[in-house]
């Protein structure tokens, strides 16, 4: 299991180095090698250029107490961003308005980078693909994801599909229960351990729907109740939530997945973009 008290995942890849296969050593050494190029390719990717097995990565990873090679890059992101004093200061009492501006700032490029570096493009690509079809599509989230499911009930409805974002728990269940397999329901979590959306997702799954998931941590309920999962990543720092950081990165996820949509239904977000434009007219001066 991974906690804060095991060694990086540099560390442990040295460290376990002599006891590896011949092929889990080869695979060892280009990751120790190309860290950065390993963090921005997917299994296939790595296993091609490391010229082993992708089982052979899989099996190494295993090895090195993660649950897989997705659950080592997120590690091995985190050991090779820049160094926390520079980038994650924490807060304190002397600093001033502008100082903490910087350090929240900071802190949020940070997470922006630390996620695509992990992001890959088979789930994205899929979750393009069954939004793009979907004839329905439910957002759910409670709490600060609530607003991201707002977000992105407010963009999604420019591309022609009927959307709806619910943030009470009733109503969540209450839409999931009414979906079939033409449509697509998205659940986000910062924990992925939200009951009250995973029950949702739970039940559009049943009904059918397609299922995905947006979500900062691998190992979670949510993970596990969906088709497709999409990963975020921050770090927490004094006075300011994982759930901050992860705030600004899903809307930014959100805002991917839309524009991936968007390019494919061109004419119809395009009318539904000027048609929109013109009604709220009359709302400025």
């Amino acid at each position: 299991m991974e906690n804060e008290q095991q060694p990086n995942s540099i560390n442990r890849l040295r460290s376990m180095l002599s006891s590896l296969s011949v092929k889990e050593q080869t695979a060892a050494r280009y990751m120790l090698e190309k860290p950065e190029e390993v963090i921005h390719s997917s299994i296939s990717e790595l296993a091609e250029k490391s010229g082993v097995a992708e089982a052979t990565v899989f099996r190494l990873c295993k090895r090195l107490g993660y649950k897989g090679y997705q659950a080592f890059k997120i590690a091995l992101a985190r050991d090779i961003v820049h160094p926390m004093e520079n980038i994650h200061e924490e807060i304190t009492e002397e600093d001033n308005i502008l100082h903490i501006t910087r350090k929240i700032f900071l802190s949020s490029i940070e997470a922006m980078k630390d996620t695509l570096a992990l992001l890959e493009n088979e789930p994205l690509e899929a979750a393009v693909e069954c939004l793009t079809r979907a004839k329905k599509i439910d957002f759910y989230g409670s709490g600060g994801s609530g607003v991201i499911a707002l977000d992105a009930y407010h963009k999604f409805l420019r591309t022609g599909a009927q959307v709806i974002a619910h943030t009470d728990s009733h109503l969540q269940v209450m839409s999931a229960s009414l979906l079939d397999a033409e449509c697509v329901a998205v659940g986000i979590s910062h924990s992925g351990s939200n009951i009250d959306v995973v029950e949702a997702i739970q039940v559009a799954r049943e009904r059918g729907a397609k299922t995905i998931g947006i979500s900062s941590t691998m190992k979670s309920p949510l993970t596990r109740a969906v088709d497709i999962s999409i990963y975020t990543t921050s770090r927490e720092t004094l006075f300011r939530s994982e759930a901050m950081a992860s705030r600004l990165v899903q809307l930014s996820v959100i805002d991917a997945l839309y524009v991936g949509v968007a390019t494919r239904k061109q004419d119809v977000t395009l009318k539904n973009l000027q048609k929109i434009r013109e009604s709220i007219a009359i709302k400025r001066y």
